[in-house]
């Protein structure tokens, strides 16, 4: 009997990506408004659904992207002509992300845009290791943008300390640290400056994170596929990324100075590790840093990248941290016969040999972990 019009066709159960989200930072001023405006406004054929936080003691000083023609903000989901989607609210994000995927379908990205003197520390956090969130999302990275006319100023030739906090430990001002935790630096307003002011501005910037991509902007009319996709906290794609930066840092050395308040670090030790010892490793490092004997200022890590070689097991370990929060997953790409392990430190207090014996005393230990 053939088959007519009228059968049902058969039904194809409908796959689910999670869809990577991708944190906006930057000083006050430092073009982020301009950045988002142009991701709404141009038409670039890409899906991206944009959320402008407004959290935090900032809020009474920036305002947020304008998305309608009176200048309103809008705390539901609009649509824009160019397909992308926009809404501005006022906690950290993750009502917004959870009311957001009820529209999955519509869009490819999520771009979350913070305050000016926000910490996207925090806030990366929630993203990254938010187990709920996770089957939907996934952080994607961490894009700072920094003023040239004014960022020496706002970093500090020499990074400056705010008031103490409660724990009694000095603060970074939030502009270090936004470049501290960034993945890709977009240093806007290029047009403003001569050549040897973006150079010397340069040179602070790789002094504080000699990890992060640069790009030079005016207006910050980006390539978005520099800024989407960068998968930074995921992916084996990691592996040849991290190579590639331990080099970069290596060759920038020169820019690490003992006075600056952060600086990257690499360590880089021909060796494998044990599972229970490298927990311990990260577990002192990020949790017990103040146990750590170093002469100088207390040891204290923004960001921390990795590759390690792990005892009696094939696959290596991406190893990520923000501040004290740390995860690992397995590498699948081939990463040659001899064991290794390399980090990238982004911190303060960081010396090379204090970590490298930190990490060989630690590296033998078997034992349960406390973490898992």
């Amino acid at each position: 009997m053939e088959s007519s019009d009228d059968e049902a066709p058969e039904l194809v159960p409908a796959v689910f990506r999670p869809v990577p989200v991708t944190i906006i930072t930057g000083y006050l001023g430092a073009g982020k408004t301009t950045l988002l405006n142009y991701i709404l406004t141009e038409q670039h054929e890409k899906r991206i659904a944009v959320i402008l936080n407004e959290f935090g003691e900032g809020s009474a000083l920036e305002r947020s992207v304008a998305v309608g023609q009176a200048g309103e903000l809008y705390e539901e989901w609009l649509e824009l002509r160019n397909g992308c989607l926009c809404c501005s609210v006022k906690d950290n994000g993750v009502k917004a992300i959870e009311n957001l995927m009820t529209k999955r379908g519509k869009f490819d990205y999520i771009l979350l845009e913070t305050t000016g003197l926000a910490d996207p520390g925090p806030i990366a956090s929630i993203f990254w290791l938010d187990k709920e969130l996770g089957s939907d999302i996934f952080l994607d990275g961490i894009v700072t943008v920094i003023d040239s006319k004014h960022g020496l100023k706002q970093l500090g030739v020499k990074p400056q300390l705010e008031t103490s906090d409660e724990c009694g430990k000095d603060s970074l001002n939030e502009a270090v640290r936004q470049v501290a935790l960034a993945d890709l630096i977009i240093v806007n307003k290029v047009d403003l400056v001569n050549q040897e002011q973006l150079a010397e501005l340069k040179k602070e910037i790789r002094g504080i994170n000699g990890a992060a991509e640069l790009m030079e902007t005016t207006r910050c009319r980006v390539d978005l596929h520099r800024i989407l996709d960068q998968r930074a906290y995921t992916g084996s794609a990691q592996l040849h990324r991290l190579e590639k930066l331990i080099e970069d840092v290596e060759a920038h050395r020169n820019l690490q100075h003992l006075d600056k308040a952060v600086v990257t670090v690499t360590v880089d030790v021909p060796r494998a590790v044990s599972r229970s010892g490298l927990d311990l490793f990260l577990q002192k490092l990020l949790w017990e840093s103040d146990s750590v004997s170093s002469s100088g200022p207390p040891l204290s890590i923004i960001r921390l990248k990795g590759v390690v070689s792990l005892c009696n097991e094939e696959r290596p370990l991406l190893v990520q941290a923000v501040y004290d929060m740390y995860d690992t997953e397995p590498i699948f790409a081939d990463v040659g016969d001899s064991p290794n392990c390399r980090f990238i430190f982004i911190g303060r207090g960081l010396q090379k040999r204090v970590l490298e014996d930190l990490f060989l005393e630690c590296a033998d230990h078997e034992g349960s972990s406390s973490w898992r």
